[in-house]
């Protein structure tokens, strides 16, 4: 069975991954899974020091900076495993019962991607630990996980809060019709309130398209409000959010419109850094 994983680093954004993650799984009635990822640059499983001794040094200076590294990697190690324990404590409190945990060694993209015939929906968070090369491990990663893992992903932005509506970005584009077959067909957010933005020009034409768009969700939605509204699109979806009060925007990872330009480009980072909510990936 696909699982809900769940990238756990031990930064501030970990409980809110913990939590969304368990709020998922009983959205979804899916198994739990922990995953965290050693990073094998600042954690090499073996390293080679023997080029950066000049002729004459003591030899046993060699093996004390090895064992040096051994030490590092296996306090990582044991630290990483109290992390995912203290992970899986926080979902059972939010009323999951049990999680299965997982640890590895390596990149986080090539490690998700190994794994992604077993992930139902990944839940990550936008920032990693510091703002050190630790923060790379989710922060700077995240537009190549969202690049090359062919799942839903649930971006954590924030503290948790319980998602009671959402906003789906729509262009009337292939992925965008994909996104509303995706959501209408999965019960992760059946019954809330939707909201269908489109961002562009106020024609009988955009409306009819919309309106088409919204049909398709009724037996999901509890209800479906539309709205067109004119502008910059980052700017756009924003200001209607906090408007609206809506707790989760939801976008297709790819398009062909200016949503695709706007997600795929360089802003893919300014929108993760300036959300206040929740994103969910759709691919």
């Amino acid at each position: 069975m696909s699982h809900v994983m769940a990238c756990i680093d031990g930064s501030q954004s970990t409980p809110a991954v913990c939590d969304y993650a368990a709020w998922a799984c009983q959205r979804l009635a899916a198994p739990l899974t922990l995953l965290h990822v050693l990073d094998e640059v600042r954690y090499p499983v073996a390293a080679d020091l023997s080029g950066t001794i000049g002729l004459g040094s003591r030899e046993n200076l060699l093996e004390e900076l090895a064992d040096l590294d051994q030490r590092r990697h296996k306090l990582a190690l044991e630290q990483g495993h109290l992390m995912l324990e203290a992970a899986r404590q926080r979902a059972q409190v939010d009323g999951v019962d049990a999680a299965q945990l997982r640890q590895r060694h390596g990149d986080l993209v090539e490690c998700l991607h190994e794994l992604e015939k077993d992930i139902r929906l990944l839940v990550i968070g936008r920032q990693g630990r510091t703002s050190d090369t630790v923060s790379q491990l989710v922060g700077s990663h995240l537009e190549n996980v969202i690049r090359t893992l062919h799942r839903p992903i649930l971006v954590s932005c924030g503290a948790f809060k319980t998602p009671l509506s959402y906003m789906l970005a729509y262009d009337n584009s292939p992925t965008a019709d994909k996104c509303i077959e995706m959501i209408a067909a999965s019960p992760l957010l059946k019954g809330l309130p939707c909201h269908l933005l489109m961002v562009g020009a106020d024609t009988a034409t955009a409306r009819a398209q919309l309106q088409a768009a919204g049909q398709r969700l009724q037996g999901s939605a509890s209800e479906v409000h539309l709205a067109i509204r004119a502008g910059d699109v980052e700017q756009t979806l924003h200001a209607y959010q906090i408007e609206q009060g809506i707790d989760l925007l939801a976008m297709g990872a790819y398009g062909h419109s200016r949503i695709r330009q706007f997600l795929v480009g360089s802003t893919t980072s300014h929108l993760l850094r300036t959300s206040t909510s929740a994103l969910l990936i759709l691919r």
